[in-house]
């Protein structure tokens, strides 16, 4: 057997780079480029090895590991999961920094490969820096906070076991059914450690990635499901996307007469003026898709997890309705005691609109006129009628909504924007509306945005975030200046947090601690906001700021960001909504426990509230 005399590390980016997923016919590589922060235990090993083959791996260097792997993050859901990219760390902190965006990939089954550092395999000295010593466990480490964040983790101890570990990485992270964030912890002594590779492990590597196609007598329980079902409805999800059944969604809904609402990760898999389309489901979503959803039979649930914003947190469907569920996954096909159809998206869609053999169950103008009523109030919170006063949010939004095309994509994640995106934003491609949704990270937004950009180069992206997000993680700010690389950041300054000011609120606690105000003696928040300038900060990083002061100016200065070829920041300071302008509140309820007994009139007027919504919650069984 031939062999080559390589380090681990060495070997390990030269496999990576060998590897390559294939569906459709259309090839891709599986791990595309490494970000990367080096400290003491990485820059000898991985670090070498990248930039002694840098012409095989291209290299991003980040400002904050979190960051690092939701630009990943950014980049695999731009790729449709077939494309993803790696992340490498010193031990310690900067392993440690990777756990929230483990978590975060998934949740929302995204790929991402973490290669952190650890501390010795041959332990020649006991304990080193930043060794984690615990008295009943001499083989756990930091890393080790990783694996339940993992879809899969490995801890490379020998070099030799680089070969079965590289390769069940490169196996789940291409499984549509099994990818998230993988875990390949690499202690640094190995990462330096030589050894004879068989040359066969760095031959180029096809992962074709399944499409299932659906078991029959699946198919044919949920055929028989449609066909009786007087009243059904579509809520479709990120696995639409994933799949690329979007076409196979559109047919089946024409065709027999489907409603289609939309999660936060399945908005835009139809236009939002294609006449099947009702718009967002659940908390955040319209009153057009949840009054569908309240009086539904039948729920056919494409590529979802179903969360509790989805579901009204169980209060939404209505006693008695049947779930079919088409997944690929089987755990997810099951929930809601579902009849499953597990398959990939685009082949059960096409084989249940095969099978229905022209059955219609409604026609769309039984939601027409909702539809209209409520893009009727979309404009009515987008209308600014004095283009001279602050806008509000909405209004923003409603200045982008006049500029953008198909080409535009729009990045959020936490904060009060999910909610007003979900209800009012009007997509206009498949892909445009990118809001993570599925660990609601903030601080995703601006990292998340390059990852988009690196996978669709020449696109006009938009990051929006609000000012507690931006202060959470702006760091990647200076990778973006560094890549050349026109991000568009709307930052929305007002002075706190305002979702959950309005959740604090209504829960009885008062909005205390969610406003940017003076500290009192007496534990209180009183008094102007803090004299904060997040413009100044995106400036001293290297961003071009632009600082519109009214609606006539946001209009032009988000005209001139779109044009822009460099970093470039929109710093908007908003209004505070008024009854017309302010979007439409929340049509289901969402479940966030109440203080049981308190002193407060708020906390008690919030509790009974409560017990009112929480007696409609069911079981689907």
């Amino acid at each position: 057997m031939s062999t080559v005399r390589l380090t681990t590390a060495q070997a390990l980016v030269r496999f990576l780079a060998a590897q390559y997923t294939e569906r459709d016919g259309e090839r891709h590589r599986l791990i595309a480029a490494t970000w990367g922060i080096f400290g003491h235990g990485n820059v000898a090993g991985i670090g070498q090895a990248l930039v002694e083959d840098r012409t095989r791996m291209p290299f991003h260097q980040g400002r904050n590991e979190q960051a690092t792997v939701h630009a990943a993050v950014g980049y695999a859901r731009q790729s449709n999961r077939l494309s993803a990219h790696a992340v490498t760390t010193s031990i310690g902190p900067g392993a440690t920094n990777l756990v929230t965006g483990a978590a975060l990939a998934t949740i929302d089954h995204l790929p991402v490969l973490l290669l952190p550092g650890d501390t010795f395999a041959t332990r020649p000295a006991d304990p080193v820096l930043q060794q984690l010593q615990l008295p009943y466990a001499g083989d756990v480490s930091v890393n080790d906070c990783l694996r339940p964040v993992s879809v899969y983790f490995d801890r490379v101890g020998r070099p030799e076991a680089l070969v079965p570990a590289a390769l069940e990485a490169a196996r789940v992270l291409a499984d549509p059914a099994a990818t998230g964030a993988v875990t390949l912890a690499l202690p640094q002594d190995v990462q330096a450690e030589a050894y004879d590779w068989p040359e066969e492990f760095f031959a180029e590597r096809t992962w074709r990635v399944r499409r299932p196609r659906p078991d029959a007598a699946e198919l044919d329980a949920a055929v028989r499901a449609v066909r009786a079902a007087e009243r059904p409805l579509v809520v479709a999800g990120g696995g639409v996307r994933y799949s690329g059944a979007e076409d196979a969604l559109r047919a089946l809904a024409e065709r027999a007469g489907l409603p289609v609402a939309t999660t936060q990760a399945g908005k835009g898999v139809l236009p939002y003026d294609h006449p099947c389309d009702v718009g967002g489901v659940g908390h955040t979503g319209t009153e057009t898709a949840d009054a569908l959803a309240r009086t539904a039979d039948l729920v056919i649930g494409v590529g979802t997890r179903y969360t509790d914003f989805t579901t009204a947190s169980g209060t939404l469907f209505p006693e008695g309705a049947r779930f079919l569920n088409l997944n690929v996954t089987g755990f997810d096909a099951h929930k809601q005691a579902a009849l499953p159809l597990v398959a990939d998206a685009r082949e059960a869609l096409t084989a249940l609109t095969a099978a229905l053999d022209g059955h219609r169950a409604r026609e769309p103008e039984e939601w027409a006129a909702a539809k209209r009523d409520w893009q009727r109030r979309v404009d009515a919170a987008y209308a600014a009628p004095d283009e001279d006063a602050r806008p509000t949010q909405a209004q923003v939004l409603g200045a982008l909504d006049t500029l953008v095309d198909a080409r535009d994509i729009l990045i959020n994640a936490a904060g009060s924007l999910p909610g007003d995106l979900h209800k009012l934003w009007r997509p206009r491609s498949a892909d445009q509306y990118h809001v993570e949704y599925g660990y609601s990270c903030m601080g995703y937004e601006i990292p998340a945005a390059i990852g988009v950009l690196l996978a669709a180069p020449g696109r006009p992206v938009w990051a929006l975030v609000g000012d507690g997000t931006y202060l959470m993680n702006p760091t990647e700010i200076v990778t973006a200046v560094q890549e050349r690389l026109p991000l568009r950041l709307v930052v929305l300054q007002n002075h706190g947090y305002a979702s959950i000011g309005g959740l604090s609120e209504a829960v009885g606690a008062e909005r205390y601690g969610t406003d940017y105000r003076y500290r009192d003696a007496d534990g209180g928040f009183t008094g102007p906001p803090l004299p904060v300038d997040l413009g100044a900060n995106a400036a001293s990083l290297g961003m071009r700021v632009l600082r519109p002061r009214t609606v006539r100016d946001l209009r032009e200065a988000l005209k001139e960001a779109r044009a822009a070829t460099v970093p470039t920041c929109v710093y908007v300071e908003t209004e505070t909504p008024d009854t017309v302008s302010g979007p439409p509140p929340a049509p289901a309820w969402w479940d966030v426990p109440v203080a049981e007994t308190a002193t407060r009139e708020a906390a008690v007027e919030a509790r009974e509230e409560y017990d009112r919504h929480v007696t409609a919650r069911r079981r689907h069984l």
